[in-house]
């Protein structure tokens, strides 16, 4: 257990914000919980909720009960717009340098608290360490990023009038007002926060509904805003059923954030229709790797590793086709099959674990549904194919299939676990066909030693992001690269000024000086035509735009 662990004793990590009493008093029980449960309470006392209702939390790490988290009805999201509108006022005439001032020192907690954070992000995930580490790094990176280039993406800028000298223009950064963010459970820290530090600092205020089974991860991050100077109101946090608090954020917001299934994406997208206001959605993905005949086949394959089965493959960037030319097919296979079957696999807050569980039961099931009916049409299987409970209930193997054909559930619905299909190609031009083939296009890679060729091929690959010689980290940690689907990976993007931008509404402001746009006194409409066409030859012939 790591030294500042909340699943220690009470005073081992203290938390000046956390309450005297258990998690809920009315669940008290002689159940060991997995952390300290005043440690909890300081948690889950950030959720607005008058419901008196609570949901219980386990954690895959061999079921051991977390918390009960208070739920919210739509009362309590009304009151949350309500208190966060209040605050998004004053938020947004304070200047840009104290809202840029405030995320680097989130950056700082961040680093400082990461042992914190990452205890936390296991408990409830069930992630490898290693996995929750990247949350805290890519949060950082995300704070940092915005509040260095934050007048960079929101400053006032000039741009060319109608007529030289007698017309300036202008362009500003209005914030939108409320934005609603629904985040997912598979990376819940990073993605409960990383598309609303942009929001903040644009000037909005955030409600979010963070997944229910990793709550107290997202709450954490909400006390880390508090700690480091954003306004409490500014940050509210609801919990509840999707359907109906999730509903009500979507209806309450001036603009929607969601990541998560494709399926909700297109519900969320006719509620924000309906009332003609913007959302980002990043949604599903089945995605490809290509392998090309001139990669390093050892590279490839350690890629292959991380591109497949990083956070168990509950990731929605990860690997699930991968297409090898025929010309290393056989040793990269060899390669990628040795490697896979030498990853050391659990449910624990250690170092030493290279892939940790899925989050539910549910999830086990639905891995173990699509390789079950792979291997029942004739799929093979050439390392992992089962469940581990010896190692934790919901853990499963990672798991490499050869011969998936397009009848099984596996080959063109995203599994969204440690599951990947391998395929042969012939020529580069069947392998950018095959990668393009079904709805998503979210993520891809390339793997080749020539660098050009490699992005040449990327352009015709019809996916939000692709990397060369790197499974998705080199686009995801490089923040000023926007990332998002095209097709059914959804629309928007994050990160980049498209991460910022989207939160704002650019508001254009011209003056006109000396000469109208306009007959001057006496002049007839019909001359006035011919002075402005004279004018536009001339502005022509000097090349202005």
């Amino acid at each position: 257990m790591s030294e500042q662990s909340p699943a220690s004793s009470p005073d081992r990590h203290p938390d000046p914000l956390a309450g005297d009493g258990p998690a809920d008093p009315e669940h008290d029980s002689t159940a060991a919980y997995a952390l300290d449960r005043s440690y909890v309470a300081g948690l889950t006392g950030r959720v607005v909720s008058t419901t008196g209702e609570t949901h219980a939390v386990s954690s895959p790490i061999g079921g051991a009960p977390l918390a009960y988290v208070p739920q919210s009805s739509t009362q309590d999201v009304a009151e949350a717009f309500v208190r966060a509108r209040r605050a998004q006022v004053s938020w947004a005439a304070t200047s840009l340098d104290e809202r840029a001032a405030a995320l680097l020192r989130l950056h700082d907690l961040l680093l400082d608290r990461q042992d914190e954070l990452i205890d936390l992000v296991v408990w409830e995930s069930g992630k490898a360490r290693k996995d929750a580490y990247l949350e805290v790094a890519h949060l950082a990176l995300t704070a940092r990023y915005y509040a260095r280039t934050a007048h960079e993406h929101l400053d006032t800028r000039r741009v060319g009038g109608m007529f030289p000298l007698l017309t300036r223009a202008e362009v500003s950064r209005v914030p939108k007002g409320v934005v609603g963010i629904i985040s997912p459970w598979n990376y819940p820290l990073t993605m409960a926060l990383c598309d609303g530090l942009p929001a903040l600092l644009a000037g909005n205020a955030v409600v979010a509904k963070p997944d229910a089974q990793t709550m107290l991860t997202a709450l954490l991050a909400a006390r880390l805003l508090d700690q480091a100077g954003f306004p409490a109101e500014l940050w509210q946090v609801v919990a509840g059923p999707g359907p109906e608090v999730g509903g009500a954020v979507v209806a309450g917001a001036d603009y929607v954030c969601f990541t998560g299934s494709t399926a909700t994406g297109r519900l969320i997208a006719r509620q924000c229709a309906d009332r003609l206001i913007g959302c980002s959605l990043e949604l599903g993905g089945k995605n490809p790797m290509l392998v090309l005949r001139d990669a390093d086949v050892q590279r490839a394959a350690e890629g292959a590793v991380r591109g497949v089965f990083s956070n168990a493959g509950q990731l929605c960037v990860s690997t699930e086709r991968l297409f090898v030319a025929d010309q290393v097919y056989d040793r990269f296979v060899d390669a990628f099959v040795s490697r896979t079957q030498a990853l050391t696999l659990g449910a624990s807050l250690d170092w030493s674990v290279d892939m940790g569980s899925l989050i539910s039961q549910a999830q086990l099931d639905a891995v173990t549904a699509h390789v079950d009916d792979a291997v029942a049409k004739g799929a093979r299987v050439l390392a992992g194919g089962k469940a581990r409970p010896d190692l934790g209930p919901f853990v499963f193997e990672p798991t490499i299939l050869e011969g998936v054909s397009a009848d099984m559930e596996c080959f063109a619905r995203e599994t969204f676990g440690p599951v990947v299909s391998l395929y042969r190609f012939h020529g580069e031009d069947e392998a950018v066909a095959r990668a393009n083939d079904g709805s998503y296009g979210l993520n891809a890679s390339i793997w080749t030693r020539d660098g050009a060729r490699g992005r040449a091929l990327a352009r015709r690959i019809r996916c939000g992001t692709v990397n060369v010689n790197e499974a998705y980290g080199a686009t995801f940690g490089s923040l000023g690269a926007p990332m998002g689907g095209m097709r059914e990976s959804g629309v928007g993007r994050r990160q980049g000024a498209e991460g910022i931008h989207r939160y704002t509404e650019a508001q254009s402001v011209a003056t006109q000086r000396l000469v109208p746009i306009a007959p001057m006194l006496g002049m007839s409409e019909e001359t006035n035509a011919k002075v402005l066409t004279a004018s536009l030859r001339l502005l022509n012939k000097l090349g202005r735009a």
